[in-house]
């Protein structure tokens, strides 16, 4: 069967994400603010879940119910045939965006459908499900839009961009689907020699070597929401997962290398290269950044310098712009390098002239990812 979904993204990622959804066989697919409308079959959801690397959640809209009040939405909501979704011994949790002039408090609106959900359980079985705030079966989305409330299931569970490999974090890491996001921006492809010379807990180098291996991110994940779900196909879903696995490679077709500045830093980038299995894949280094050499010939830098508005002082930071240009420039011709700042001053430090000026979101924060043409 043939059904609707919406997978949301982060803003600014919305047309890349529709290509993703496009390779992996998704149809009709129309993109909105921060999310991706497609089609497809029950095998398809399966698939993105499991293989997408750019977006947060896969949501399947169930019901589209007017909402103009809190006594309206309630009773639209006691309407829906609830057992079709949701057993009493299974737990739930209702999460809710959006609002109206009636309904403007999130926490309120999704008290009144959760409250809908279970007086219908007590009418009809005499029980009611649990609510779990922290690993429940069900997660219901709720969205408000004007006077209407679509109703959705939450297929991913936690977001996406939680592979699962992850135990360390850096100061300001980034998301996994943003690192991958910016590999699709860069143009990267798993033949080119790849470099994060500020790498962090490792993430652009990982999000590189799984692509570059043809791993499916959602290999990591425990459990998916959808395996909760009372039509869930087990033995589909195992064939899908089977298929990833046969689907990897042994090895890199180019080298993929990161390095760090700091011992704890590069530490934590080797505990996050193990947790995925990648020790012998990823050459990570500890080495100041005037001491780099560019390892190969040619490939692609992508780094994500600090820009003073989560780690350091923008004004102690110029120098550190200054010689990443300077090391760029004197050491790296033949490679393309992509910087992605929040800081058009810092960038200025540079002293390079860009190829391509790229506007991107790091959470909340207006970025600019710049390509420069290294002769």
């Amino acid at each position: 069967m043939i059904k609707t979904y919406f997978a949301t993204v982060a803003r600014g990622l919305e047309e890349i994400a529709a290509k993703e959804l496009e390779l992996l066989g998704a149809k009709e697919i129309k993109t909105d603010f921060t999310g991706v409308h497609f089609q497809g079959n029950k095998e398809l959801f399966y698939r993105v879940n499991l293989w997408s690397r750019i977006i947060f959640r896969v949501l399947v809209p169930i019901e589209e119910v007017n909402s103009y009040n809190a006594t309206q939405l309630y009773k639209n909501v006691y309407k829906i045939d609830w057992s079709e979704y949701l057993q009493p011994h299974q737990t739930f949790l209702v999460n809710c965006t959006g609002g109206n002039q009636k309904l403007n408090h999130t926490h309120f609106t999704a008290l009144q459908i959760k409250n809908a959900i279970v007086d219908q359980q007590r009418e009809r079985f005499n029980t009611r499900s649990n609510i779990d705030l922290e690993n429940p079966d069900i997660i219901i989305n709720a969205h408000i839009n004007n006077n209407y409330c679509t109703i959705s299931l939450d297929s991913s569970g936690t977001s996406l961009h939680r592979r699962g490999y992850r135990s360390a974090m850096g100061l300001a890491p980034l998301k996994e689907t943003l690192a991958a996001a910016l590999l699709d921006l860069a143009n990267w492809t798993p033949n080119i020699p790849f470099l994060d010379p500020m790498c962090g807990s490792g993430i652009l180098p990982i999000e590189a070597a799984l692509k570059g291996l043809n791993i499916a991110p959602g290999l990591y994940r425990n459990k998916f929401s959808f395996q909760n779900w009372l039509d869930f196909d087990q033995a589909m879903y195992e064939q899908i997962v089977n298929e990833a696995k046969n689907q990897q490679l042994s090895q890199l077709k180019a080298p993929i290398f990161g390095s760090d500045k700091d011992r704890n830093i590069i530490e934590q980038a080797r505990n996050n290269v193990t947790a995925c299995g990648l020790d012998h894949e990823i050459k990570l280094t500890q080495v100041q950044l005037k001491n780099i050499e560019a390892p190969t010939p040619e490939g692609i830098i992508i780094c994500n310098p600090p820009y003073g508005k989560r780690i350091g002082n923008s004004e102690e930071l110029g120098a550190l712009y200054k010689l990443l240009g300077d090391v760029l420039k004197q050491r790296f011709k033949g490679w393309t390098a992509y910087i992605l700042t929040g800081n058009k001053q810092l960038s200025k430090q540079i002293g390079l002239r860009t190829s391509r000026r790229i506007p991107i979101y790091n959470s909340s924060l207006p970025c600019t990812l710049l390509k420069y043409e290294l002769y």
